[in-house]
């Protein structure tokens, strides 16, 4: 933990430098230069830890910290029917949770209700326009713009050299390829932004937005902490980048119907259905992934993708027929049929076999870069997975296939098989032989292989071992923890069972031993003050700046769960500021009222500094804080007198106000989108302040 204090040494000086935060620098000199090593003694000479420290520890490890009443209530109930109870979520009752969220309309819709409802503003144009649908005013614009496509810069794809900003919010505006129309022509956006409100379209940064909002709504008001926790964990370890792509629309499905539904499940059903997760065969490319030899005719000069402008040159009765022959899987599915039957010919030309999808499939999700599998099993497992892939991956002819019926809707951005994108050849994986001619159980083979693999079984006891213990647990409680999860056929249950009624996860060792990520410091701090929030999207930009923008990590492996990642100058002066921010009230959409905690005793000038500081820091870090820093932040409170606390009128914020224009459209005004409250030296309150700086503190950075 030294580096902590170095790090935090060096934000002083910054601090002191740049920001002019001098009142702050002061307190951070002294308050966050603990001797760890002697809190480090302290721990080993303790045997145990006391009833009140195990609550907390739990709190904190299977959840995102504790509420105000929280200790009290698990200490009637029993520490260990708590944690049973975390462990069979199906069993609690979450209505808080989902009454926060249900206002968010596109957590509950299908893919292809999200590409007809959200469209991305230049596919809409090219869409229109090839159906003759195009309005005039904005076919005239287009026409006047496209002597100038030539000179402008068509925008990357996704994942190619956008900022995480940038590229979640690429959809924002028509891009330059569609007919020439610069993003930056006011009156092209104004017409579009007048055309989706006629038409009952929204923009589709809402989808990530309302997708993000959901993570933070749950994550500080359910009862299912573990189940939150897990989804965190397990969203990272089977990482899918925003803003690549379809990844928007598909996105909301993959937390929804894969990532929620496998937390405590068996192993192997969570990695079939990420497997099968549209989201996850755009963004590691294995939707195209076909065999040289694949029996499919290429796109031709009179041919494009389907759904796209094929359906264009198409009308009425004859476009039906044809459609519905040449791709059946837009007819409707019929009860009880889990998938769509393969069409008779790809979305898109295939473009030969990808591996990222295999070689991130054993390297990252099951067997570990040293799991014992070579570049020629990569080969295979990609032979193996050839013809995995999403129908409509893209949305391009959703909403003109809408049309067509509620098979064409329904359909659009699911996985299938496609056969005649496979390779049927004999292939060899770890060793094993799959034989010829398997076609969609060749994958289904490979995951099964993989997901019983020791090198799997050890890779996924590792990293539960160190997200809910410790950064580097011992080898020998790894091996337990792996031994637990092959005797239980991988059943994630009672994997985690095993760690939790651990005496390694219950040791002093491991109390307060985990630094938390922005995601878990931003709820804890909003849990501990018994905050209210909707979620929105100000809140999101205060998780960014300290480094976790959810959905938007752009590698497969996600983000960090060691302290090494997250210990540095910037990232902690950006935790100071938050804390400061938030204990002042300057996160729209997210309030705090500290006179419920701070009592009438803040309301005169002969203020109870000692009592008001224990209050909190029994609130905040349940009273463990260091004499010295408990000392340093008195005297914050003797520099200036004590000034009454102005009660706050705590409500929940309308989340449609925080995710809707000024104009009532769906998108942010860009000074809104931009509007980040920032940390004021000069907080005139002294509870206020002595708060923010707790939130900043080392001890309630651990957990």
């Amino acid at each position: 933990m030294r580096v902590f204090r170095q790090s935090f040494t060096t934000t002083v000086q910054i601090t002191r430098r740049g920001l002019a935060l001098v009142s702050i620098a002061a307190v951070l000199a002294t308050t966050l230069s603990i001797d760890v090593g002697a809190q480090q003694k302290k721990k080993e000479q303790a045997s145990r830890l006391s009833g009140e420290q195990r609550i907390l520890h739990v709190l904190n490890r299977l959840g995102f910290g504790a509420r105000p009443g929280d200790v009290e209530r698990v200490k009637a109930m029993g520490l260990e029917r708590y944690v049973e109870q975390q462990l069979n979520p199906g069993a609690v009752s979450d209505s808080v949770a989902e009454t926060k969220v249900k206002d968010l309309p596109t957590l509950s819709m299908s893919t292809a209700q999200l590409y007809e409802k959200y469209p991305q503003p230049g596919q809409l144009i090219r869409q229109l326009q090839r159906r003759g649908h195009l309005p005039d005013d904005l076919a005239a614009v287009r026409q006047n713009k496209g002597k100038a496509s030539a000179s402008q810069t068509v925008q990357p794809d996704a994942g190619e050299s956008m900022t995480p900003d940038a590229m979640v919010n690429k959809g924002n505006e028509p891009d330059s390829s569609a007919g020439g129309v610069g993003k930056n022509n006011e009156e092209y956006r104004r017409l579009i932004r007048d055309y989706y409100l006629e038409n009952g379209l929204q923009r589709p940064q809402r989808i990530t937005a309302e997708l993000q909002a959901s993570r933070i709504l749950r994550a500080v008001y359910s009862e299912r902490q573990l189940q939150e926790v897990l989804v965190d964990f397990w969203t990272n370890h089977f990482n899918v980048f925003a803003g690549k792509g379809a990844d928007r629309w598909l996105l909301t499905s993959h937390d929804r119907d894969t990532i929620r539904p496998n937390t405590m499940g068996k192993f192997h059903d969570l990695l079939l259905a990420t497997a099968q997760s549209p989201a996850m065969l755009f963004y590691l490319d294995n939707f195209q992934s076909a065999s040289p030899n694949a029996r499919v005719r290429p796109n031709g000069p009179n041919r494009t993708r389907a759904g796209d402008s094929f359906l264009g040159r198409l009308s009425g009765d004859r476009r039906q027929r044809r459609m519905m022959d040449r791709y059946p899987e837009i007819r409707p599915v019929q009860a009880g049929t889990n998938l769509p039957q393969a069409p008779a010919q790809p979305p898109r030309q295939p473009r030969g076999i990808n591996e990222n999808y295999a070689r991130e499939l054993m390297e990252l999700h099951t067997l570990g870069v040293e799991g014992g599998y070579t570049q020629k099993d990569v080969q295979e497992v990609a032979r193996c997975f050839t013809g995995w892939t999403i129908f409509a991956p893209r949305g391009g002819g959703a909403a003109a296939m809408a049309l067509m019926g509620a098979g064409a809707r329904e359909n659009a951005g699911k996985f299938y098989f496609n056969a005649r994108m496979h390779d049927e050849g004999e292939k060899t994986v770890l060793g094993q032989k799959i034989s010829a001619g398997g076609g969609m159980k060749d994958g289904l083979l490979v995951l099964d292989i993989l997901a019983r693999h020791p090198s799997t079984a050890k890779f996924i006891a590792t990293k539960l071992a160190r997200y809910f213990v410790q950064d580097n647990p011992s080898s020998a409680f790894v091996d337990r923890i792996a031994a637990r999860f092959t005797a239980s056929d991988g059943d994630i249950r009672e994997t985690l069972k095993a760690i939790f009624f651990s005496a390694e996860f219950n040791s002093p060792e491991a109390y307060r031993a985990k630094v938390k990520r922005p995601f878990e410091l931003a709820i804890s701090a909003i849990r501990t003050l018994g905050a209210e929030t909707n979620g929105g999207p100000q809140l999101h930009q205060w998780i960014a700046r300290m480094g976790e923008p959810l959905y938007l990590y752009q590698t497969p492996n996600g983000y960090s769960d060691t302290a090494e990642s997250w210990v540095n100058t910037g990232g902690l002066l950006e935790r100071l500021n938050f804390g400061l921010t938030l204990a002042s009230n300057r996160i729209p959409g997210t309030r705090v009222d500290l006179k419920r905690f701070a009592g009438d005793a803040a309301n005169t000038q002969a203020v109870d500094k000692a009592g008001i500081m224990d209050r909190f820091l029994n609130l905040i870090v349940g009273g463990e804080i260091s004499p010295r820093t408990r000392e340093t932040l008195l005297k914050q409170l003797d520099q200036e007198p004590g000034r009454p606390i102005q009660s706050v009128a705590v409500e929940p914020a309308s989340r449609a106000d925080s995710l809707r224009g000024n104009d009532g459209n769906d998108i942010q005004p860009r000074q809104r989108r931009q509007q980040l409250a920032q940390a004021d030296a000069n907080i005139a309150d002294p509870v206020t302040r002595i708060v923010g700086l707790i939130l900043g503190s080392p001890e309630f950075q651990r957990q």
